[in-house]
């Protein structure tokens, strides 16, 4: 397991003295606040983040990877427990809390497992369908129902969940993740004094899209200055160098054969229009016609058939040696989840769309790789 950022981070910026002091003094003053204004955060506070999602009626905040419970006003760890329908005890515990304490309005509790989702379904990710998360889900749940969807589905990141250590506070930790102290309090319901316990679970603000760019239409004649043409004594040069051409997607599947040695084949005929991209993209879209057939890329077995959240099927086909792949975008799948498939054999057809394209991507094990090297 990684060695955790924070602690390296700490380590460099406090020194193993101060982290020997913090581990063993009770109250010892990590920020040096007592000395001037302790670490300055006028950087952290500078970054411009969202509001904290609204609740359901029960108070929960549900993401794909998690859910927290929202306190209200005089509640305890039973009122919240006994209003979600978790064990007392075991919402505690996973606190770091006594079941009789009394919580704050806003404060936040982090749920040891699920409960029932609300009635809109989990937060969804702002900037479109997220299909790693979804296949993801799809692997986890194989296939079993779909993902619940509703016209008040609520969007945004989800953020980081911080468990709190012994000589944190709410200053390291704004520092740590470059959030202002004041969203971090807003977003987890810290009191006046910004108090943190060890074992806490903080929610960590996400960033809040960024104001359009306005830019100033200038009267003629104001602004910059008109550049002076060249002169009759200087002559343009008359070979003017042209801009380099961008080189063209492969087409991979013009390029295919029967014979073809690759360990997978392209499930679709056609042009890679988006590369892999570790963390964001995690496959390839390879543009194709609607209605194109969609082919397994190696022999396997389908592990999952779900939906996204406008329930579009995405399907997943697993083969030797933990090796997954992921096909979304598509329609008229025509295999059931357990069925084993050969390698070519036609699994859908490409989806409708403007440009119509099939998502796919190659998991070794959870972790998403680039196909590439596959189909090479």
């Amino acid at each position: 397991m990684p060695f955790p950022t924070r602690y390296i981070l700490r380590a460099t910026l406090l020194g193993p003295a101060l982290m020997t002091l913090a581990a063993c003094e009770t109250g010892f003053d990590l920020d040096l606040r007592r000395f001037s204004d302790g670490f300055n955060t006028a950087e952290a506070g500078q970054a411009r983040t969202a509001p904290r999602p609204k609740p359901d009626e029960r108070g929960i905040i549900s993401y794909p990877t998690y859910q927290v419970a929202v306190a209200r006003r005089g509640d305890t760890v039973v009122d919240v427990a006994n209003r979600i329908g978790l064990p007392a005890s075991d919402l505690a515990r996973f606190n770091g809390l006594p079941v009789d304490a009394v919580l704050r309005a806003g404060e936040v509790i982090a749920l040891p497992r699920r409960v029932t989702e609300p009635a809109s379904g989990p937060i969804q990710p702002s900037g479109g369908i997220d299909i790693t998360t979804l296949a993801g889900d799809a692997i986890d749940r194989a296939g079993d129902r779909p993902i619940p969807v509703s016209a008040g589905t609520q969007t945004g990141d989800e953020p980081t969940r911080h468990q709190v250590v012994r000589g944190e506070t709410a200053y390291s930790i704004s520092r740590l993740y470059g959030v202002s102290v004041r969203s971090l309090a807003d977003w987890n319901g810290l009191g006046p004094d910004l108090t943190v316990r060890d074992g806490q679970y903080l929610l960590i603000p996400v960033s809040a899209a960024a104001p359009p760019v306005v830019t100033e239409v200038t009267e003629p004649g104001q602004g910059s200055p008109t550049p002076t043409p060249p002169s009759a004594a200087q002559p343009l040069p008359q070979d003017v160098a042209k801009p380099a051409e961008a080189p063209a997607s492969p087409d991979l599947g013009a390029d295919r054969t029967a014979a073809s040695g690759a360990a997978m084949i392209l499930p679709v005929d056609g042009k890679i229009i988006r590369a892999f991209k570790k963390g964001s993209t995690d496959g390839i879209d390879i543009s194709a016609s609607a209605g194109s057939p969609v082919r397994a890329a190696a022999n396997g077995t389908v592990a999952a058939i779900t939906r996204d959240t406008d329930q579009v099927p995405i399907l997943v086909i697993r083969h030797p040696d933990n090796v997954l792949t992921v096909y979304a975008n598509i329609d008229g799948i025509t295999v059931k989840k357990g069925d084993s498939v050969k390698r070519g054999q036609k699994i859908a057809v490409v989806r409708a769309g403007d440009p119509a394209f099939l998502h796919f991507q190659v998991r070794e094990g959870t972790v998403s790789v680039d196909p590439q090297p596959y189909l090479n």
